[in-house]
């Protein structure tokens, strides 16, 4: 299989169709994770994105973070066994993976939000930094 680099992630240009028709296509959970949530975030985040030979739900480039959505057929053995070589794959190019259910995104919303707002990084300010700009009005 030929990949090619993007933005130094490799990528099987022959995904990049499918990605799209996924992107038209999301599951009720995708779709509310995005358009709610991850649309908005304060990262820029890619719906349905080429990486090495697969396709991810969502992925932030400036977190190095992969979040993907698992319906049911996610829960055979085969699958399980199939998305734990994947997770290992990405993981080797500094990529954090994170997995939710469907359910757990349509039931509990809020802490899956937590759970992905958890992985931002702290600011200085986050850490009792000084906000220079708070000096314009002296």
């Amino acid at each position: 299989m030929e990949l090619t680099n993007h933005h130094h992630l490799p990528y099987n240009p022959k995904l990049v169709e499918r990605a799209k028709e996924l992107r038209k296509n999301m599951t009720k959970a995708e779709r509310k994770l995005w358009y709610e949530y991850l649309k908005i975030f304060q990262y820029r985040v890619h719906r349905q994105r080429p990486i090495d030979q697969f396709i991810v739900d969502f992925y932030c480039p400036e977190l190095k973070l992969v979040i993907e959505i698992d319906g049911d057929i996610h829960n055979s053995e085969d699958a399980q066994n199939y998305d734990l070589e994947r997770t290992q794959i990405l993981s080797g190019y500094g990529l954090t993976v994170i997995r939710f259910t469907n359910q757990e995104v349509l039931s509990n919303f809020e802490g899956v939000c937590g759970v992905i707002g958890s992985l931002i990084p702290p600011t200085p300010l986050d850490k009792g930094g000084f906000d220079p700009s708070l000096l314009r009005g002296i």
